[in-house]
């Protein structure tokens, strides 16, 4: 791993997010990173792909199931797209990356698996420290397996994880989140039901701060770590 003696450590902030609950956990976890010290760098995946951009370019989405239902098939199969990635992707040398990973129909998001996938995910990963951060509606434990594989197979090292599901049963969560995805709003009741809140939670960022912090303690260590102690 970089030495960091003569520089803070540095920490970037990877994800994908349509709604902003991946950006708004990372982001929550970076805030603790730059309060220890840390140089925090953010690296956002945009969808470009022809083939789906135009549905997942506007929120709102103007409608809501079959613009789900568009990548269903293509989530089943794993399938890679066409993205952008920024220049903070290719420009450092990172101590730690947080990938934040958005929960689409079971699985890794398909902007995040492209990357994932990807020579410069390979030269990013290569020999470094990586933690996962996952929101998701109700089934999480595909997309984080995913996530690790993907990122173990480009060379990074696994060190953390932490996940997030939205309250409610599969059922209520997923009215819920169906009707904040058509009208960009908070609505308490849907069909005749009452409804959980959706996306997530102010406890679940706390959560995500004493997370964050554990990881902070780890990777700062490393400074005053023996020679081949192993920290983070």
């Amino acid at each position: 791993m970089t030495d960091t003696t003569a520089r803070p450590p540095r920490v970037l902030l990877l994800y994908y997010s349509y709604t902003g609950q991946s950006q708004k956990v990372l982001d929550t976890a970076g805030e603790v990173f730059r309060g220890r010290g840390c140089d925090v760098q953010t690296a956002e995946i945009k969808f470009t792909d022809p083939k789906y951009s135009e549905k997942f370019s506007r929120f709102p989405m103007r409608r809501v199931w079959p613009d789900m239902l568009s990548v269903l098939n293509a989530q089943k199969r794993n399938e890679t797209g066409e993205i952008q990635t920024p220049d903070t992707v290719r420009d450092g040398d990172y101590d730690l990356i947080l990938i934040g990973s958005p929960t689409w129909w079971d699985n890794v998001s398909m902007p995040l698996r492209s990357f994932l996938k990807s020579d410069e995910a390979r030269k990013l990963l290569s020999g470094k420290p990586f933690a996962v951060f996952v929101v998701c509606r109700t089934f999480w434990r595909e997309n984080l397996e995913g996530v690790r594989e993907l990122a173990e197979a480009q060379g990074g090292r696994y060190v953390d994880e932490i996940h997030f599901t939205y309250p409610g049963d599969n059922l209520h969560s997923m009215l819920a989140l169906t009707s904040y995805l058509g009208t960009g709003e908070y609505r308490k009741r849907s069909l005749g039901l009452k409804l959980p809140p959706t996306n997530v939670q102010p406890e679940q960022l706390e959560q995500a701060r004493v997370f964050a912090s554990r990881l902070a303690d780890r990777l700062l260590s490393k400074t005053s770590a023996a020679p081949g102690q192993e920290t983070i």
